[in-house]
């Protein structure tokens, strides 16, 4: 099935003059993003079958380049980003208002120390989980319901230096001009993401004292399916 789809495909590029270019940015995206694999399988998973958050690629790309094994994250919204988090950050707070997905990303956590995972169905619960929780967050991800009332807590709860990852913020404009308005310096990330056949925005809201390590020796990386060239030394 895989070597028919591969020859349709061929045949779909001859006959309509399809680039090279179009060709191989289609051959990236669904094989060195794992945008295939996300497809088959309905739910965000990278090129090597790792749990990823449901952000854009640009966005995703951009947090892999961060050091977070000292920091602490917090998600109004559990899920797949959960496990990102869990893998990668020293504390994990997360609360999901849907049942079935907090059983779901609660059990696929079970005995991490450093996760902890609520549900709370009630909206007015929901918000003040993050108040609930003690000391401040260095990241905070807004991508479940209630968005306004979150992002609200978000500016009582972020830990000078840190920042708050609005997911879809092309839809919640109102939330992004309220996170500004916190003082907050918006960064958008627009493009394809896991799953969806279109694009959309993630977008991050740092703090005026950013400053967080980078993961690797050089910042930026070259990226998925860039040409890495490197720089002489002098």
């Amino acid at each position: 099935m895989k070597k028919l789809r591969a020859w349709a495909w061929r045949i779909f590029c001859l006959v309509t003059g399809t680039p090279h270019a179009v060709r191989a940015a289609g051959r990236i995206l669904r094989r060195e993003f794992g945008h295939g694999a996300s497809v088959r399988r309905r739910e965000p998973v990278d090129a090597r079958g790792r749990e990823i958050p449901w952000f854009t690629y640009p966005a995703i790309e951009y947090l892999g380049q961060l050091y977070f094994s000292d920091k602490s994250v917090f998600e109004f919204g559990a899920g797949n980003s959960t496990l990102f988090w869990v893998r990668t950050a020293g504390r994990v707070v997360s609360v999901e208002h849907d049942p079935v997905w907090f059983e779901r990303v609660r059990g696929r956590t079970h005995g991490m120390a450093h996760a902890t995972i609520t549900h709370a169905a009630d909206p007015a619960a929901y918000v003040q989980a993050l108040r609930n929780e003690p000391g401040l967050f260095d990241v905070i991800v807004v991508d479940g319901i209630e968005r306004p009332a979150c992002c609200a807590a978000a500016l009582e709860r972020l830990r000078p230096g840190g920042f708050v990852i609005l997911d879809n913020a092309d839809w919640h404009h109102r939330c992004a001009a309220l996170l500004r308005a916190g003082g907050l310096i918006e960064v958008d990330f627009s493009g394809f993401g896991p799953i969806n056949d279109y694009t959309w925005t993630t977008s991050l809201f740092l703090h005026r004292e950013f400053a967080f390590r980078p993961r690797l020796e050089r910042q930026p990386a070259h990226g998925i399916g860039s040409q890495p060239i490197f720089e002489r030394e002098p």
